[in-house]
């Protein structure tokens, strides 16, 4: 199931592309693709529909729909830095020995095509596709046997 976020910056809509590649509205069902929309069992609950009874959004998004950010109201953005030698090396910087965790604003998140707002007087700005992991699940010192049950999803 590929879930997404369209419409307008700051107002955007929960809903999902179906096998067809057309957007399919889910705002009768849940609020925002966000919170307990992505939990186990809210992933369960869309997983049961189907998804041709549900309103058909006009446009594409290869054409002229917007995609928004992949989650809403996010609580964290934690990231690892230098976890590819390739990376480390072209920074100047020695492959570490344990991950590199830092966080980011969640206002850095945006849609695949919006604009990147690059700081002014920025000297060095760096690109790179990122992989998004959301949790759908909270959790603390989970084994990694038990890692899968609290992803919800990919974004890239």
């Amino acid at each position: 199931m590929k879930l997404l976020r369209y419409g307008p910056p700051g107002q955007e809509r929960p809903g999902l592309l179906d096998n067809d590649g057309r957007v399919r509205d889910l705002s009768a069902l849940v609020d925002d693709i966000a919170g307990d929309t992505l939990t186990p069992a809210g992933i369960a609950r869309l997983g049961g529909i189907d998804t041709n009874t549900l309103p058909l959004v006009q446009g594409t998004p290869q054409q002229d729909l917007r995609v928004g950010p992949c989650v809403g109201r996010v609580g964290k953005f934690i990231c690892i830095g230098l976890n590819y030698a390739d990376h480390a090396a072209e920074s100047g910087l020695p492959v570490p020995t344990e991950p590199v965790v830092f966080a980011k604003w969640t206002s850095a998140i945006c849609g695949p095509d919006d604009d990147v707002k690059i700081p002014r007087g920025s000297v060095k700005t760096d690109w790179e596709v990122e992989l998004g992991v959301v949790i759908g699940e909270g959790g603390s010192y989970i084994e990694e046997a038990d890692a899968m049950k609290h992803v919800a999803g990919y974004c890239v």
